[in-house]
């Protein structure tokens, strides 16, 4: 089998509603036999996911526009446009949140694939440009949430656990 060259355009992946943000899968797992996936997000002001710890893959993010505060166990820091910020493999807690009035950005790179499958079990399909408001999260949801992270070994923890 022969490895081609592909072009994605910026329209093509599935756009996915995420805890009130807007990912669009870039490149799913299932078209690099798992090995990356590459996901375009959009966070509105406020917005990007809580505390969460995935040891079986690196992330790494690439500020296209905006202000976005990230958060680990070391510590905070504000990664501004031109910015990349790395998630080791090993499981390292981290969260991250649009910290301006503007829209922020990302790009995310995973490897290997898994964080896009994650996605697309636990969201909601949306149009381009759609965003979805910040889900309800009660006990019954949580729980749903955090079976589903574990399966794609994914540990969620409180929405303070960083906030030492």
């Amino acid at each position: 089998m022969k490895n081609n060259a592909r072009q994605i355009n910026n329209n093509q992946g599935s756009y996915l509603s995420v805890v009130g943000d807007t990912y669009r899968i870039v490149i799913p797992g299932k078209q690099t036999n798992s090995e990356f996936a590459m996901i375009d997000m959009l966070v509105p002001p406020g917005g990007g996911p809580g505390p969460h710890a995935h040891a079986s893959f690196h992330e790494s993010f690439y500020v296209v526009e905006g202000e976005v505060e990230f958060k680990t166990e070391e510590g905070k820091s504000i990664a501004r446009k031109g910015d990349v910020v790395t998630i080791p493999k090993g499981g390292a807690i981290h969260a991250f949140k649009n910290a301006s009035n503007e829209m922020a950005h990302l790009l995310c790179t995973v490897i290997p694939a898994g964080l896009d499958a994650f996605f697309e079990e636990i969201d909601t399909p949306v149009k381009e440009g759609e965003f979805l408001p910040h889900p309800h999260l009660d006990e019954d949801t949580i729980k749903k949430f955090r079976a589903i992270a574990n399966k794609y070994g994914q540990e969620v923890y409180p929405p303070d656990y960083l906030d030492k």
